[in-house]
């Protein structure tokens, strides 16, 4: 019985870990700050249990999302411009996310949005 018990809990918890890291999938959009002032930035991610893929897209073009990862709240990955991987670290809480980008020019914070597919 109480393994019937723990194992219902553990059924539980990973469950609710997939779905939360399922609500990072889809579109989303944010601004940044750079050298020549703001610009759009588009995420579309795609989970698949803890790994993270997509793109996202720049006034330079669309770049792959590479070394992915989510674990709850908390997701984390790099793209890469020019020579350069530009890290990402940040925690989704329901449509926003909120993301530090360290990148060539250092530090950012971004915050992003839940937006309708296209």
């Amino acid at each position: 019985m109480i393994r019937h018990v723990m194992t219902a809990g553990i059924l539980m918890l990973l469950s609710a870990t997939v779905c939360l890291a399922a609500d990072l999938n889809g579109r989303w959009e944010g601004n940044i700050s750079g050298p020549n002032g703001d610009f759009q930035l588009v995420f579309n991610f795609h989970v698949d249990g803890s790994k993270l893929t997509g793109t996202v897209e720049t006034p330079n073009g669309e770049n792959p999302i590479t070394d992915g990862k989510v674990d709850g709240d908390h997701l984390s990955f790099k793209t890469h411009f020019n020579d350069n991987d530009i890290n990402h670290e940040g925690t989704i809480s329901g449509d926003t996310i909120h993301l530090k980008v360290e990148g060539p020019w250092g530090e950012s914070d971004v915050t992003l949005k839940r937006a309708a597919e296209k």
